[in-house]
């Protein structure tokens, strides 16, 4: 079943590669959506795809990329919204 999550991961998660690991993790995954900075230092992110599949992508999510660090995540289900691809927004 399709699942679309709200994601906002705060820690050291700026200037440290951290939306273009989740655009190669979400490619791996099959999940669609997008990544951004937030003006606060965090990252926020909506995916949506195969609950198995989303469920797996938070998982590295929480993890990051070996030179950040995450401190928290927060994840909101929403509905569905037909993402074509996953991107990251400037």
């Amino acid at each position: 079943m399709i699942k679309s999550f709200r994601i906002r991961l705060t820690g050291r998660v700026q200037n440290v590669g951290f939306r273009y690991f989740a655009v190669r993790e979400a490619q791996k995954e099959g999940i669609k959506g997008f990544v951004r900075n937030e003006p606060d230092g965090a990252v926020y992110v909506e995916a949506e795809g195969e609950e198995e599949a989303v469920n797996r992508f938070l998982v590295n999510l929480k993890q990051g990329p070996s030179w950040g660090r995450v401190d928290r995540v927060n994840v909101t289900e929403q509905p569905i919204r037909n993402f074509k691809g996953f991107t990251v927004k400037y």
